[in-house]
């Protein structure tokens, strides 16, 4: 909870002061929205109130993990359900709108990367939640890996001296199976907006978000430089970050990149002092070892395995549990989405 923020009563609370669990309504329960939904439910903070999905099948598969929720009709029906909280797992061109709609109803809001196709999309959600007084949060889930946890400890202390370039990596040797992520309009770009979101928010995350003072983006569509054609998705980008500390921040993603394995994920920090670098195993895209480095010296901070998929849920969960509202850090969502504005020249 920030500093100063009185917490809420949790929603439900009775007259006698007991307190009743969030009641929480899930929106999109394909594979990922149920996984979330069972990371959140298995805090056992709040109660499943209500589900719904298009595919009276997804809903029916969701509907075994709360047994007691309601199947419903879209938002309007997750809202009229009296929710505290609605979990967003919906196409990227949706997000902005349906995350506004539950704030001004008083709902909470844990949302799918990315909040919004752009930073005005973005910027429109936070001050909903703002003016709302209710939780927002989004599912940036690498942040949870026990191994960035530890190196961004290690470049809190100072350990790795003053950091001056980062070097970050996602490559995808597959591509998303859903049309609409191919589709400018309704998914908001290509692998940059899939993949490098989570880099960039790692990046700024790691460092504490310091300013940055300029941004510059290569895309390729097929192999092709991408330029300005509306109708197409980028499937590998180069991406340069100037912070104002002076740090430089490289990136690199892609779609259906020729790999030679599954993925290739890592986030690197070098400074005056040392390094440290989280990396997947074997081309997972579950299994990371962070390490630190020294000169040629090289120390295992973590190790897999780590059930990292699904605590950002559980934190929102959690939180929303405890009564908090807004949180101002939300402002920094924003502050990524400005970033990829700048990829894609917007």
């Amino acid at each position: 909870m920030t500093a100063g923020t009185a917490p809420m009563a949790a929603p439900g609370s009775q007259a006698t002061g007991r307190t009743a669990r969030p009641r929480v309504g899930f929106l999109g329960v394909g594979w990922i929205g149920r996984h979330r939904m069972k990371a959140i439910l298995d805090t056992g903070a709040v109660e499943a109130a209500a589900i719904a999905d298009p595919s009276p099948e997804m809903a029916a598969e969701a509907a075994r993990l709360a047994p007691g929720a309601d199947l419903v009709s879209g938002l309007d029906g997750l809202l009229d359900a009296g929710v505290d909280g609605v979990v967003i797992a919906t196409p990227s061109a949706l997000h902005a709108e349906q995350s506004i709609r539950a704030l001004e109803r008083g709902a909470a809001v844990f949302c799918q990367k990315p909040l919004g196709r752009t930073a005005a999309e973005a910027r429109a959600v936070v001050d909903a939640a703002r003016a709302a007084d209710r939780l927002l949060a989004v599912d940036l889930s690498y942040r949870f890996t026990e191994g960035m946890r530890r190196i961004r400890e290690v470049v809190a202390g100072g350990g790795l001296g003053r950091v001056y370039a980062v070097d970050l990596v996602f490559h995808n040797a597959y591509g998303p199976d859903k049309p609409w992520f191919y589709d400018p309009a309704l998914s908001g770009g290509g692998c940059v907006m899939d993949l490098g979101v989570h880099l960039v928010d790692l990046a700024l995350w790691t460092l504490d978000f310091p300013g940055v003072s300029a941004v510059s983006g290569t895309l390729f569509a097929g192999g092709e430089p991408l330029g300005g054609r509306p109708d197409r998705v980028e499937d590998y980008a180069v991406a340069t970050m100037t912070l104002e500390t002076g740090a430089v921040v490289q990136l690199a993603c892609s779609w259906r990149l020729q790999a030679g394995c599954d993925a290739m994920i890592s986030a690197a920090f070098y400074g005056t002092e040392g390094g440290a670098a989280l990396r997947n195993v074997g081309g997972s895209f579950y299994d990371f070892t962070a390490e630190r480095y020294r000169g040629t010296a090289r120390e295992t901070l973590t190790l897999p395995p780590d059930e990292w998929g699904g605590r950002a849920a559980a934190d929102w969960a959690t939180r929303l549990a405890a009564g908090e509202r807004f949180d101002p850090s939300a402002e920094r969502l924003v502050s990524v989405a400005r970033v990829l504005d700048g990829i894609y020249g917007r």
